[in-house]
């Protein structure tokens, strides 16, 4: 006789139905062990769509500073048109002056030619753009450096 496995004919009636509520219940929690792995499974499916959707975003993104980039580095005011109609920049004055003043992959020439623009936006992002430069704790050399600075992007006084 084996304990661990009794032959149905050497259990008591209660016994037998106990067996088969275990039984019901274990066939029930493999079902929801089962639901649970599907849905990980979907959920793992939904994050994967996500990230190669992220992905596609940030390069269309990356392609369409590029294409902003060549732009303004041909023509600063159809670049910053192209910037702020393409979202990749709002047409907030500070803004405009904050992303000119970081210049990651513009001419420093085209920036000095759009700051240089006698336009009042272009005025006030010239007003700004300076005000992005902290001149506080500078000594007159150092000032001077950044006006050298400042005629490279042809603004020399």
């Amino acid at each position: 006789m084996d304990l661990c496995h009794p032959e149905p004919a050497e259990l008591s009636s209660g016994e037998t139905e106990e067996l088969q509520r275990i039984k019901w219940h274990r066939k029930q929690l493999l079902e929801d062990i089962q639901k649970l792995k599907d849905e990980i499974a979907d959920v793992f499916a939904q994050i994967d769509c996500f990230e190669s959707a992220e992905e596609s975003r940030m390069a269309q993104k990356e392609k369409e500073l590029c294409i902003g980039r060549k732009k303004f580095n041909m023509d600063p005011a159809k670049g910053i048109q192209y910037f702020i109609e393409h979202k990749l920049l709002t047409p907030d004055i500070q803004d405009i002056a904050r992303f000119l003043y970081k210049g990651e992959g513009l001419n420093k020439t085209a920036i000095g030619t759009y700051l240089g623009e006698r336009d009042p936006i272009n005025l006030q992002v010239l007003q700004a753009f300076v005000d992005c430069h902290e001149f506080a704790n500078l000594n007159l050399v150092q000032a001077l450096r950044f006006r050298e600075g400042a005629s490279d992007l042809g603004l020399g006084g």
